[in-house]
């Protein structure tokens, strides 16, 4: 018996042999395509795409290729969809699975590591000592969807079953596909130790990650919570999540007015999601002897920080990759318990044919869109607006 044969799929969900996928050409170049729909392997499932989140780590890879990783190398010319912030529904079921039935709603999350390196037997799998050996003789098994396999700017995906987590039926597709992003603020604060309850959190950069950062922290206790940035529109979407102070870095000195609010010592933690010098180094100087800071942006560039101050204050400096940890699965346990409203974030909503001009919005903030989704079904035409 053949392990196809042991697929498990259903008449009331029939699969195509094909399906459409952006496929990544040159640097910027998507075509859309014809491509053959993948088949899941052991403890594996087809996800049929209802919705996928456009990522700043997709306008990254698409332009610059860093950090996909196909076959060895850049992403480009090889046949290779991206998008990674995806949900949908289980159209089939790959040999010996039962955790899901098809038919489910769900959302996923990108990263199953090799589960046989260190990283991986320590629970690290976004820190996969065999990132991207997922290929020909030198296959360990890893995959990271959107990164070192095709993702989700397509009709069908497959996932381990470890990255995939039951949609409640009263959460739309659209926030469903923000899981993700909250799963990647709550890793970040795991990574900070977890335990924030009543202490002080500032947040530099009100970009996705930074909002929800703001509401996951919120929600798990911190006081105050405090958010920087230069949009008063995204501040004030802040707020709404949780924050209790904003500051308008335009206007003030962030680090004076930090301290103004928590005191001269300085906060407890800082989560910096803006990724530039400036804003690294005012969490940097925001923090206060022994407090922490997660690095959850990607820097372009090799990054000037004041290190003696770091060492002489015992601050603790952690860079995180992804929703480790199955912080995913546990922020999906306060967003199904409606502890904060995600859908604030959600700005548009773009049909599968018009991916190009939805990641335009993206990387040009045109009516300062902020996470915009493209569904693969349920959306006729261009733009229908956010939530």
């Amino acid at each position: 018996m053949t392990s196809e044969s042991l697929i498990k799929t259903s008449t009331e969900m029939p699969i195509p042999d094909r399906m459409k996928a952006w496929v990544l050409g040159d640097p910027d170049q998507l075509t859309l395509t014809d491509k053959p729909v993948p088949m899941p392997a052991r403890a594996e499932i087809l996800v049929r795409i209802d919705a996928v989140a456009i990522c700043a780590t997709d306008l990254e890879i698409i332009h610059y290729g860093t950090p996909a990783l196909i076959e060895g190398g850049p992403p480009f010319n090889k046949n290779f969809t991206p998008g990674h912030e995806y949900m949908g529904t289980v159209a089939a079921l790959g040999p010996g699975v039962d955790e899901f039935e098809i038919g489910d709603r769900v959302t996923v999350e990108i990263h199953s590591g090799c589960g046989q390196c260190k990283r991986c037997r320590q629970g690290m799998y976004t820190s996969c000592l065999n990132y991207g050996l997922n290929y020909g003789d030198v296959n360990k098994g890893h995959r990271a969807n959107g990164f070192t396999t095709d993702g989700g700017f397509a009709e069908y995906a497959v996932n381990n079953i470890n990255t995939v987590i039951r949609v409640p039926d009263a959460m739309s597709d659209e926030v469903a596909t923000l899981v993700v992003t909250a799963g990647t603020s709550m890793y970040g604060l795991t990574e900070l130790g977890g335990l924030v309850a009543g202490e002080s959190v500032v947040v530099s950069g009100p970009g996705p990650i930074g909002l929800l950062a703001v509401a996951v922290a919120k929600a798990l206790g911190a006081s105050p919570v405090i958010l920087t940035g230069t949009r008063d529109g995204r501040l004030a979407i802040g707020k709404q999540l949780g924050a209790d102070h904003v500051i308008n870095v335009k206007e003030r000195d962030v680090v004076e007015a930090v301290k103004e609010i928590v005191g001269s010592r300085g906060a407890d933690y800082a989560i910096e999601c803006a990724g530039t010098e400036v804003a690294i180094n005012d969490a940097i100087h925001v923090t206060n002897r022994g407090g922490k800071i997660c690095l959850a942006a990607f820097p372009h560039d090799p990054t000037v920080v004041d290190l003696p101050h770091v060492v002489k204050n015992n601050i603790y400096m952690y860079g995180i990759r992804g929703e480790g940890r199955s912080a995913t699965h546990r922020a999906m346990a306060f967003m199904a318990e409606n502890r904060f409203d995600a859908s604030l974030i959600h700005t548009h909503t773009f049909a599968l044919e018009d991916l190009p001009e939805a990641l335009r919005y993206a990387r040009e903030r045109v009516e300062d869109a902020i996470k915009v989704v493209v569904k693969a079904r349920g959306v006729e035409g261009l733009n229908e607006g956010g939530s």
